[in-house]
């Protein structure tokens, strides 16, 4: 099991402010939750993405 396989990025506008790395979905699908609202930071966004397959999982706030 690749124990870097989800990739969660904290960005303040275009700065990276924050990384974390998980090999379980639901871990990272926690801290995905858990870092919203939890970085005093301006402009700040979040971005899951699967390593493996280069997909981006999640987003917030939601680029819809």
């Amino acid at each position: 099991m690749n124990d870097q396989r989800f990739h969660l990025t904290l960005l303040s506008g275009a700065r990276p402010v924050a990384h974390g790395w998980w090999a379980s979905r639901a871990t990272a699908d926690r801290k995905f939750k858990a870092w919203i609202g939890e970085f005093p930071v301006s402009d700040p966004r979040l971005t899951l993405v699967d390593e493996e397959t280069g997909a981006t999982l999640t987003t917030w706030p939601d680029e819809t």
